[in-house]
């Protein structure tokens, strides 16, 4: 299988608060960390060597996967200063990828040097050999993992043409029908080669129209029905973890090891690490972040809580040394 590079670098600001505490891949999904989570996908398809791009709060995401080892893997990393980009991003990461010298990078030219990327901030069940085949079948440079964007209103999406080749971006709420990306390519390290590095690009509005201009077809769309779970804003990952606990029988509270203590309620809500919910609190549709120590005799619902500190969201307010926002699910 071919190597992967897993895209962990942004700022997530769509997450934030959360994204203040830690990296959005760094996030505990249903008791998991999103990036194990994804990690463990990539390995049971095949996949044994991945690259991590590094930029934001790089030390939550290096102390859950280290060498990449108690999952099954070789990981190393790509750190980025400033944050590059879903094209800038493979665009540095390429010589790990490719396995080759840096000052070698552009010799590399129509080698075939084959590579996943996959996002860090959502989760899907593509199957990654069927992409990688359909990939190489077609001789595209970049082949998109899509399904039917049922929720235009939502998301924005491609436009394919009958042969499944890119025609371009829809912009959200466009009444033209389109298909939603859900998080995993296929690419040949040619297609990122005429980009700068270190210098910020983005991939399916900046780079890609240019490939297909230059050569019709380098781009392509693989049409899926694989799920995929977004974990885009703090109610969208509320949702998915608890969507998850379920279907996996998983205790969330429980698998967060806090301290629970006499009299306090935890309902439908998420806790992180070394979160402590005082006596007699109530929880509800909650997300408490890493070292919070709820209030006793206190009840919250809806909101996300965090450790006062630095910079605030705009709905954000400081009570007691806790940071509190809504959690919005518009």
């Amino acid at each position: 299988m071919v190597p992967a590079l897993v895209l962990t670098a942004g700022l997530a600001t769509r997450l934030r608060p959360l994204s203040f505490v830690r990296a959005k891949a760094a996030l505990p999904v249903a008791g998991v960390p999103l990036v194990c989570r994804i990690l463990s996908s990539l390995s049971r398809a095949g996949v044994t060597d991945v690259v991590l791009n590094l930029h934001h709060l790089p030390h939550t995401l290096t102390s859950l996967v280290g060498d990449g080892g108690d999952l099954g893997l070789h990981v190393r990393y790509s750190w980025e200063s400033p944050v590059l980009g879903s094209a800038g991003g493979p665009r540095r990461a390429v010589p790990l990828l490719a396995g080759l010298p840096r000052a070698r990078v552009s010799e590399s030219r129509g080698l075939g040097s084959t590579f996943l990327i996959v996002n860090g901030d959502t989760l899907t069940d593509v199957n990654v050999g069927a992409l990688v085949d359909d990939h190489r079948r077609s001789r595209a440079l970049v082949t998109i993992a899509v399904v039917p964007n049922t929720e235009p209103q939502k998301y924005s999406g491609i436009a394919l043409d009958d042969e499944g080749n890119f025609t371009g971006v829809v912009k959200r709420g466009a009444s033209q029908p389109s298909w939603h990306v859900i998080g995993v390519q296929v690419a040949e390290a040619e297609a990122f080669l005429s980009l700068r590095e270190n210098v910020p690009h983005e991939s399916i509005r900046e780079l890609y129209p240019s490939l297909v201009a230059a050569r019709p077809g380098a781009v392509r769309g693989f049409r899926t029905t694989a799920a995929f779970f977004d974990i885009g804003t703090p109610a969208d990952y509320l949702s998915t973890s608890l969507m998850l606990a379920e279907r996996e029988g998983v205790d969330l509270v429980a698998r967060s090891g806090a301290t629970i203590e006499p009299g306090a309620r935890v309902e439908r809500s998420i806790l992180w690490d070394d979160v402590v919910v005082g006596e007699g609190s109530l929880l509800r549709e909650c997300i408490v972040t890493d070292g919070v120590r709820v209030p006793g005799d206190t009840s919250w619902q809806g909101v996300t809580m965090r450790v006062a500190s630095g910079e605030l969201s705009p709905a954000e307010r400081v009570i007691d040394g806790l940071t509190i926002g809504p959690l919005d699910r518009a």
